[in-house]
């Protein structure tokens, strides 16, 4: 894009959704990104969330033994991943495959993931989803427990109904 548009740069990050601020007031989709920050959209995501750009000059990256299960297999090979975001200070460990390729994928979404918390704090796409499932969650559970209310009051309709004194005529 910058070939056709030379002097335009990525200044704005797209949002998906209106943030309100306030009664009347509302926040415009775009809005700045903090200094130095580039942005992304992940292509075939289905929410189209807009992690940073990781420059691999600000990675430190190391191989290391893996811990937990596997005996041998893990003692003996270096295929834990390491990453440091040197300007952040974040550090991310992934050993959750016997590959190191997988590993350094894995790591590296990760640490995006950890950077758009550490960048954007409350209004983080990871932290926004967390609060969405976690009220969708509460929904559910308060709608089966207003069901099961229902139920027992039903069952103590019918004991109440069944009993030898109540025939009605």
């Amino acid at each position: 894009m910058s070939r056709f548009f030379p002097s335009i740069s990525c200044v704005y990050s797209v949002s998906s959704r209106v943030i309100c601020g306030g009664p009347r007031s509302v926040r415009p989709l775009l809005r700045p990104l903090p200094p130095g920050l580039t942005c992304v959209l992940a292509a075939g995501k289905k929410d189209l969330i807009d992690f940073p750009v990781l420059n691999e000059d600000e990675l430190e990256e190391q191989f290391v033994r893996g811990s937990g299960p596997g005996g041998q297999a893990t003692n003996k090979t270096s295929n834990c991943v390491v990453l440091k975001h040197i300007p952040s200070g974040t550090v991310v460990k992934c050993h959750q495959t016997r590959s190191v390729d997988i590993n350094r994928k894995r790591a590296r979404d990760i640490m995006r993931e950890k950077l758009d918390v550490v960048y954007k704090g409350e209004l983080s796409e990871v932290i926004v989803k967390k609060k969405e499932s976690e009220v969708r969650k509460q929904e559910k559970r308060k709608k089966a427990n207003e069901n099961l209310e229902r139920k027992r009051l039903f069952r103590e309709a019918l004991a109440a109904d069944s009993k030898p004194g109540n025939d009605t005529v």
